[in-house]
């Protein structure tokens, strides 16, 4: 059975502890790889490599880095059927989703981003008969990037990508629960010829792996994306350090629909939105509110497709709903959706484990769940459940609606529907969220920032916002 490497100094090589992890296949409950069981011994070989090769790298043109970065995109597009699969293996996924969507997500992370840097301008401000300000940026030499199990590729280049076009070295770790991909990438990056120290992954538990890069003092930023509870601990390490921290957290996202909306995209965007990769995106809209006039015609059509939602084997090439991640997290799914019947939910579609026919009976799967009868102060809308659970209340007014959307404490994205452009505006002007989606969603352009606001995070991925993030800021005035 493979032993996935750690990825230091150029080389694959195991722990330093000598242990590992079972790597879980969670379609069908079975281990079917062994993960580093890495600790702080690991994070410092990285750290050591990355402070060898930081200055060369820094200092390298930046024609060359983003030559080196197209050689990796390059090479994830030449390998996306064997990255797909191995996603599809290790998530849960379908694998139709992840080479569609993830794999190529990643191979564009590095693209942009090679080609960003180049573009990259400084500002000049000219005080008359007293001097010239201009501003310029250096690498921070060395970024700690965590990146979380529901989009592990997609996740992690996205943070790597603007690092190290930055001119920083990486010291990266990708979830324990969905390693491969990461693996993948470190032959990538070798066979790309990508220099030595440049970029190192360390595989293995956060406590052990993620608590030691975040408390490294060689490693004046962080980047992490997961839960909030996390975050909020990273938070308490990196803060007094004086770290430069970007924290994506949780969401518990609400999709608004009018009565005046596109029903038949509206409703199709919706189960979409609501499902895709079992709801295991933090942009998934687990709060649908329906106008009061639209409310019995949405619900009926919305639940009939549910209930006729393909749950199966995630290699299966007409599967669009796969396991969910682990047997840890269909236990949680399945607590809330006790919950939600303890607080008076009334299940409407799903709402139990499910077991497919053939190589898949003992995976982990969670039906589409669709469950009403809920207020909005009720811990199933309150708290993330990250799985295929839906709740849907109606409202009347515009203002009920922005105080049913507003009424958690997180705050990541929310989807909007409606042709009237003056409520649009209004709407989103008035939710809470980073990012708001009218009559769309998960429609993303690289060169905007992203993050959340509340509970759901701080600082920005995306556009010149990462490229900003993983460099120092310098003014120079020259008298004149």
């Amino acid at each position: 059975m493979e032993r996935i490497l750690n990825y230091i100094d150029g080389e694959l090589i195991e722990p330093t502890t000598g242990t590992y992890l079972d790597n879980i296949n969670p379609a069908i409950g079975e281990v079917y790889s062994y993960i580093p069981d890495s600790n702080k011994d690991d994070v410092e070989l990285a750290v050591k490599a990355a402070e060898k090769a930081k200055e060369a790298w820094g200092a390298l043109p930046i024609e060359d880095r983003s030559e080196a970065l197209l050689k990796v995109a390059d090479l994830i597009d030449e390998n996306l059927e064997a990255l797909a699969k191995a996603e599809s293996i290790d998530n849960g996924k379908p694998i139709n989703l992840a080479r569609t969507v993830d794999i190529p997500r990643a191979s564009a992370n590095f693209r942009f981003y090679a080609k960003a840097i180049i573009n990259q301008s400084t500002k000049a401000h000219i005080t008359p008969d007293k001097g010239i300000n201009y501003t310029v940026r250096d690498p921070l030499g060395i970024a700690g990037c965590i990146s979380p199990w529901n989009l592990p590729l997609y996740l992690f280049t996205w943070k790597i990508a603007p690092a190290l076009a930055s001119g920083n070295c990486v010291v990266a770790k990708p979830s324990e629960i969905t390693p491969m991909t990461a693996y993948l990438l470190s032959k990538i990056c070798i066979e790309a010829g990508l220099p030595a120290g440049v970029l190192n992954i360390v595989h293995g538990l956060g406590p052990q792996v993620g608590e030691a890069i975040v408390a490294h003092p060689s490693i004046p930023a962080i980047s992490f994306t997961g839960g909030t509870a996390t975050g909020q601990k990273i938070g308490s390490i990196a803060a007094p350090m004086f770290k430069k921290l970007s924290l994506e957290l949780g969401g518990k996202n609400p999709n608004i629909i009018f009565d005046d909306c596109d029903f038949e995209d509206a409703l199709a965007t919706t189960l979409r939105s609501s499902f895709a990769n079992q709801g295991q995106i933090c942009l998934c809209g687990s709060r649908i509110y329906l106008q009061r006039g639209i409310y019995d015609k949405f619900l009926e059509a919305f639940v009939a497709k549910v209930n006729n939602m393909q749950v199966g084997d995630p290699l299966d090439e007409t599967t669009r709903t796969g396991a969910v991640v682990s047997e840890q997290h269909q236990e949680k799914i399945l607590h809330y959706i006790s919950l939600a019947r303890l607080e008076g939910g009334k299940v409407l579609a799903g709402g139990n484990a499910f077991n497919p026919e053939g190589r898949c009976k003992n995976g982990y799967f969670v039906q589409p769940t669709v469950i009403t009868g809920l207020d909005e102060n009720c811990r199933t809308n309150q708290e993330e459940i990250f799985g295929p659970v839906v709740t849907i209340q109606a409202f009347d007014t515009e203002e009920e609606a922005i105080a049913l959307a507003n009424s958690t404490k997180y705050g990541l994205s929310a989807t909007l529907w409606t042709q009237n452009l003056t409520r649009a505006h209004k709407v989103a002007a008035a939710i809470k969220a980073g990012i708001v989606w009218v009559n769309c969603w998960l429609v993303r352009d690289l060169r905007t920032p992203f993050g959340g606001v509340k509970q759901s995070g701080v600082g920005r991925e995306g556009g010149d916002e990462a490229l900003h993030f993983f460099t120092e800021e310098k003014n120079i005035c020259i008298k004149t």
